[in-house]
């Protein structure tokens, strides 16, 4: 039997970018995830990286916007598990693509989708490595109050995802 290690992953998260982390199984995740991104948000700036796990083993990559695409590479090195894939966005939120991302046919599973502080769990074996688990953000300090509901249905109607 073989041995496995745990490494933690610190993502880095450019500011006011989020990041949508996924597993994926076939090598045109690439293409597919960019054309369901140019539909669903015409003018969508984001990059892309995907870790190809079987024959050349690359990091497969595209994007509109190169500094999102070179974070999007150098994450999914740092993370390095096989048929995972980073999409980092900028001027749209993960919500807005997030569905339709769940419904590319090779996309396996979405980890997060989050603009929060970020941490990955990978194993890694003398086969290769694999996402565990996510670290999303911070545990709760509380429990909202009647003034934590207004404010956040205020914030909701003041980005444009509720009515008033």
């Amino acid at each position: 039997m073989g041995e496995i290690s745990l490494k933690l992953v610190n993502v880095e998260i450019p500011e006011g970018s989020n990041i949508i982390l996924g597993q994926s199984h076939f090598i045109k995740t690439v293409e597919d995830i960019h054309e369901t991104i140019a539909e669903a948000v015409p003018g969508a700036k984001f990059g892309l990286a995907f870790c190809e796990a079987s024959g050349p083993c690359l990091v497969r990559r595209s994007g509109t916007e190169p500094v999102l695409e070179d974070v999007a590479v150098k994450t999914a090195q740092e993370i390095g598990a096989g048929h995972s894939f980073v999409l980092y966005t900028k001027n749209f939120f993960p919500v807005n693509v997030l569905n339709r991302i769940k419904n590319v046919s090779e996309v396996c599973h979405i980890f997060c989708a989050t603009a929060n502080p970020l941490q990955v769990i990978v194993a890694e074996t003398d086969k290769g490595r694999g996402i565990l688990g996510i670290i999303d953000g911070s545990s709760p300090k509380g429990i909202e109050t009647d003034q934590d509901i207004k404010d956040r249905k205020d914030l909701l109607r003041k980005i444009g995802y509720k009515v008033k």
